[in-house]
């Protein structure tokens, strides 16, 4: 109890703006594994996970680009275009669950898909291993780490123990928080002011500033008629995992951490700008139709919520 007290105390007494904010700091992921997370660095940038030894973690979730590769959908063994839009890797730790229709409960489980869908990787687990097991290397790199050497479950562990690691706890908008009141300029907090009255924090907000719930895509009007165009797998969201009719369109809400390196946006990449997806949102989740100077605005706070990745981050 004392302890307690104490800690109290000490939250109170910082001159922190989190404590009354519904987006708060980034920390970092503590006891991680060193040895872990170096293998894992090396796995998630090898090209023999593929099933024909061209395609990577990395090739599809470039650190240097935010995370992702730039395009609508990522391409795959032979040149294969997937389904929908890659999320970032970065800051993944922080969602409560993986992908978009969270099928994945946790990031050592998220390995499994684009290892086996033929459209990512087109491999399987037991060629996997047996590749790695042909490379001295990784056999002794496996063996000092695990008892069991190459497995599926240490690889997805290394994999996901790397991931932690890329959760990053230096971004701008985090040091505004914790009381650095020049962190961020006057438009960036004129933004967030927006940002928050418009409603938008009711999804993105926490940590991750989204990453914590499901929801309808196209709460006040109706996304995919005015798309125009075909019902997509895809697009159905949380159905494909529930089966549940009130499920269509609803999907796990993303993370807005890295958002202003990460176009184009939405599960299915159709916003090509930020400046496109906030205005977006606007009309399709809010009901309204956002002036222009108050999208500029918005999208110079949300690029104040980025940390940078770097070879020593976070």
């Amino acid at each position: 109890m004392l302890k307690t007290g104490l800690l109290l105390m000490f939250v109170f007494l910082q001159p922190y703006v989190w404590a009354d904010e519904p987006i708060l700091p980034v920390t970092m992921i503590p006891n991680l594994d060193a040895e872990q997370i170096e293998l894992g660095k090396a796995l998630f940038h090898e090209t023999k996970l593929s099933v024909d030894n061209t395609v990577s973690c990395a090739s599809c979730h470039s650190l240097e680009t935010g995370g992702v590769d730039g395009l609508r959908r990522s391409l795959g063994v032979e040149g294969r275009e997937g389904d929908i839009n890659t999320p970032t890797v970065l800051n993944s730790a922080l969602s409560f669950r993986q992908f978009w229709n969270g099928r994945a409960a946790s990031l050592e489980e998220q390995i499994n898909g684009p290892l086996t869908n033929p459209k990512e990787m087109g491999n399987t687990w037991q060629q996997a291993i047996a590749t790695l097991k042909q490379d001295p290397a990784y056999v002794a790199a496996f063996g000092e780490i695990f008892d069991d050497g190459i497995t599926a479950v240490n690889i997805r562990q290394s994999l996901a123990e790397f991931e932690r690691s890329l959760t990053l706890s230096n971004a701008r908008f985090d040091a505004y928080l914790k009381g650095d009141e020049n962190a961020i300029n006057p438009q960036e907090k004129q933004g967030y002011q927006l940002f928050k009255s418009y409603g938008c924090v009711a999804c993105h907000q926490g940590v991750a500033v989204g990453g914590n719930m499901y929801q309808q895509f196209g709460i006040m009007n109706d996304y995919f008629a005015d798309r125009g165009t075909a019902i997509t797998q895809a697009d159905l969201g949380r159905y494909t995992v529930t089966g549940d009719v009130d499920d269509q369109h609803v999907f796990k809400v993303p993370s807005l951490r890295q958002v202003a390196q990460t176009a184009p946006y939405f599960h299915d990449g159709s916003a090509e700008t930020l400046a496109e997806a906030i205005q977006v949102m606007g009309y399709y989740q809010l009901g309204r139709t956002l002036p222009a100077a108050d999208v500029a605005l918005i999208e110079s706070f949300l690029r104040s919520l980025a940390g940078s990745y770097t070879e020593t981050s976070p």
